[in-house]
């Protein structure tokens, strides 16, 4: 995730695009909907698409979209489950390359959702990550909502402030 972040950081223009349903635009194997079945009082069903839940959906989803992008991811975009980051440091450049990506989700039936889409932007919020040409910087609205919390009087309250913390990356993994 830190390497993702880093390849962002430092263009001049960006792309935030976000898929719509995520999971449920990938089809199950008519071989493998048995293993999706089931039961209400009256009837059996199976799922066609892939639904949130099932044991290995996030790491199918992501192979997916690994797959669909392969000779792009890195190079001219990111992408992790179904948020996906295309840059460039020309507004031409970004133009293109959210223009390949655009036509590669329209030959794979790939459905975005442009209510939560952003483009042709100079900074964005990525994985709790403000990036922009300037480089990596911490969300500050998840600074102030930590900075909000009461302050902890007992023992359980110190421990779930550093749950917390540690869940938005504010507390760094070797204090504990």
């Amino acid at each position: 995730m830190d390497q993702m972040l880093k390849r962002l950081a430092g263009n001049e223009y960006y792309c935030f695009l976000d898929g719509f349903s995520g999971y449920f635009q990938i089809p199950i194997d008519l071989h493998d909907l048995e293993k999706t079945t089931f039961t209400c009082p009256y009837r059996t069903f199976a799922y066609r698409c892939m639904p949130f839940g099932l044991c290995n959906a996030p790491g199918t989803f992501q192979r997916c979209m690994m797959a669909i992008f392969h000779d792009m991811i890195e190079k001219t975009m990111e992408v992790f489950m179904d948020d996906f980051s295309v840059f460039g440091n020309s507004f031409g450049n970004c133009l293109s390359r959210v223009d390949k990506m655009l036509q590669r989700c329209e030959d794979t039936n790939l459905c975005l959702n442009w209510e939560k889409s952003h483009f042709m932007v100079n900074e964005g919020i990525v994985l709790g990550h403000k990036i922009s040409k300037k480089g990596i910087e911490v969300d500050k609205a998840k600074v102030d909502v930590i900075a909000k919390l009461p302050h902890p009087t007992i023992v359980k309250g110190v421990r779930s402030f550093l749950d917390h913390a540690s869940s938005t990356r504010l507390v760094h993994s070797k204090m504990f």
